[in-house]
């Protein structure tokens, strides 16, 4: 197992959770793949890591929904920084449709980057850690994984093939000194939840956006909603402070409303 994870791949780093993400780990004196598919603002999360600490970031733009895009990520991150310690699979795709309206075409992109993408990076990231002779991944999933949301179907499926994924990479390379765990974060702060709740309101035909707003936050049992920098404390748990012995794991950052 590397003790001191040191060069880390996080996806979706542009925005939301993977910026914090990246700016924690720089923080802690890690150096970050910042990978995502939007380069203007995987460029801003590297100004925003700079701020912090000099020549510790590095943008890597990549489509993870092509087939080669989680290869060639893993690819780069080697050609940067010649191995890599440890992955956050942060990029997420999400879109709102009724049940009976629900589209192919929705399903194909939500699957492709947050599955298909996914256990592709698990296993190119998870070639690249057996050399190192060990590693860590965290995958995010989500309370939707356990939840029946007749407009959310394809989100909340993916995120439950993430959970079967987060279990099968775990024992796959274990012998190989990799823990595989995920996090699941509960309504964040992030411009991806804002607007997939708006889509939400809208199909449910609620034009009363923040008292909606209020009634889906009065579901949590602690009474708020997280944020980024909360929720990277947990990830950066997992990914550098965790005992060797937590692999294969399910850990809830929902304030009590995914419950085991």
């Amino acid at each position: 197992m590397i003790e001191d994870p040191k060069v880390v791949l996080v996806t979706g780093a542009a925005a939301g959770l993977g910026h914090a993400v990246a700016l924690a780990l720089v923080a802690r004196d890690v150096q970050v793949g910042i990978c995502d598919i939007d380069e203007a603002g995987a460029a801003r999360t590297a100004l925003d890591c700079a701020e912090i600490a000099q020549d510790c970031a590095s943008v890597i733009i990549s489509d993870l929904a092509t087939p080669d895009g989680p290869d060639q990520a893993v690819r780069e991150m080697l050609a940067r920084f010649g191995r890599i310690d440890g992955m956050v699979n942060n990029a997420g795709y999400a879109t709102v449709e009724a049940f009976l309206e629900m589209t192919a075409a929705a399903w194909d992109r939500t699957f492709e980057v947050n599955v298909r993408a996914v256990a592709l990076l698990c296993a190119a990231a998870g070639k690249a850690m057996k050399v190192r002779g060990g590693g860590r991944i965290v995958n995010v999933t989500s309370p939707a994984a356990r939840m029946a949301l007749p407009n959310y179907a394809h989100y909340a499926a993916s995120k439950a093939a993430v959970d079967s994924i987060t279990r099968t990479a775990a024992i796959a390379l274990a012998p190989n000194g990799i823990r595989v765990n995920s996090l699941a974060p509960g309504m964040m702060d992030t411009e991806m939840q804002e607007r997939t709740e708006r889509m939400m309101a809208e199909i449910e035909g609620r034009s009363d956006f923040e008292a909606y707003l209020d009634e889906r936050t009065a579901r949590v049992p602690v009474g708020v909603r997280t944020n980024t920098e909360e929720m990277a404390k947990l990830v950066l748990w997992l990914l550098l402070d965790a005992p060797d012995y937590v692999t294969a794991e399910r850990f809830n950052g929902s304030g009590g409303l995914d419950r085991d």
